[in-house]
């Protein structure tokens, strides 16, 4: 478990398993204003990998990061309890 992003509203935490398991990376992603999360992983967590790669290129202020990530907010379900 590693967190990758940390602003005032959103938190990434990836998840590095063994090759075992059903999903062996994964992401969790974690909206704090709404309490909501999201884990993804598999080819979800590819792309997202992708995706965080080529806005991390263009050096994106926290502001820009946040808005990418409020693209997930629809599909972000789980409630927040514990973190």
């Amino acid at each position: 478990m590693n967190m990758i992003y940390n602003s005032p509203n959103y938190c990434i935490v990836e998840f590095s398993g063994d090759q075992s398991g059903p999903i062996c990376h994964g992401f969790e992603i974690m909206d704090k204003a709404a309490k909501r999360e999201i884990f993804i992983g598999g080819l979800m967590a590819d792309k997202f990998r992708q995706d965080v790669s080529v806005l991390i290129a263009a050096e994106p202020s926290i502001e820009e990061v946040d808005h990418f990530l409020a693209g997930f907010e629809g599909i972000m379900h789980q409630p927040l309890l514990l973190h």
